[in-house]
């Protein structure tokens, strides 16, 4: 039973594949040389995002939970805690936005497309 089941998974997964050479042999060859570079760099947007927005969100975290401990043991100096935690916030943040820049420069001004002359 199961040489059966394999080998009918093995026609199902290869019929496609022999189909599209068959159609590729009769119109010419077909070059996905762009498709590729393009889902390559779709995913590298996303992990660009993800890695980004992963490591700012943490960071912002760890100084946040700092600020409010500084704050909760000296209170009278929660204006120069506020400020130095709002100044780091922003910094941070900033990494973010960067990561969203790589991100949109891999999706829209991709340097691979006008190296393969796509």
């Amino acid at each position: 039973m199961k040489k059966i089941l394999l080998s009918l998974l093995l026609v199902l997964v290869s019929a496609p594949a022999a189909m599209a050479a068959e159609a590729a042999a009769s119109t010419g060859a077909v070059d996905y040389t762009k498709a590729i570079v393009i889902a390559c760099s779709l995913i590298a947007a996303g992990f660009a995002m993800a890695l980004g927005t992963l490591g700012t969100g943490i960071g912002m975290g760890n100084g946040l939970s700092g600020a409010t401990n500084a704050v909760g043991r000296n209170p009278e100096a929660q204006g120069k805690i506020l400020l130095t935690m709002m100044v780091g916030l922003a910094m941070i943040e900033s990494l973010a936005i960067y990561a969203l820049v790589i991100a949109l420069v891999c999706i829209y001004a991709n340097p691979f497309l006008k190296l393969i002359g796509a």
